[in-house]
């Protein structure tokens, strides 16, 4: 019962612990123990790191147009003459360039957790008694965990009208000519997306 005591009572533990946020060198010593005694040093780590990036991009562009032209009429003339009506036409361009870029991985942030951690803990035991258990432990532990949602949303409408007027040649004595103009529409649209997670 006596020599259990004992062991009890020799028993020798020095705790060293480091939340995450200060790096810092983190020492213990033992020294000059019993004989049949319980010595440790133990060092524990916790690191625990979480990114979170919910991006959401929305762009729209909405254009209306309309061209239309008039009417060329060449009448009632000893001699009618030539009519011409103007040319109407429509255009419309868009560039939309959208880039995100969330690249920060888990092996960058679990290197940086590490680094703020400071895991450079360091124990030692000497001048221990006879027949004493000694033991010096050191534990690091990391968590990372990188959530990226992305939402990308281009819109682009686009609403054109044209229209050439009538062409008309009526009661002359000597038919002219009458010609209408040209109506056209014209629409570009370059949309680009990069998204890096």
């Amino acid at each position: 019962m006596k020599r259990l005591i004992y062991r009890v009572a020799a028993t020798t533990l020095v705790g060293v612990g480091l939340l995450t946020g200060v790096a810092a060198a983190q020492t213990g010593n033992i020294s000059t123990t019993g004989a049949d005694s319980y010595n440790k040093v133990s060092s524990k780590t916790k690191s625990y790191t979480r990114v979170h990036n919910d991006t959401s991009v929305s762009a729209t562009n909405s254009n209306s147009q309309g061209a239309s032209t008039g009417s060329a009429n060449s009448s009632m003339n000893t001699t009618g003459g030539g009519a011409t009506s103007g040319s109407a036409s429509n255009g419309n361009t868009l560039g939309a360039s959208v880039a995100v870029n969330n690249s920060a991985t888990a092996g960058d942030l679990l290197d940086g957790a590490s680094a703020m951690a400071g895991s450079d803990a360091s124990g030692t035991i000497t001048n221990t008694g006879y027949n004493s258990t000694n033991v010096v432990s050191s534990k690091v532990y990391n968590s990372v965990h990188v959530d990226n949602d992305t939402t990308v949303s281009l819109v682009n409408t686009n609403t054109q009208s044209a229209s050439s007027g009538s062409a008309n040649v009526s009661q002359n004595t000597t038919g002219g000519s009458a010609t209408s103009g040209a109506a056209s529409n014209n629409n570009t649209a370059t949309l680009s997306v990069s998204v890096t997670n």
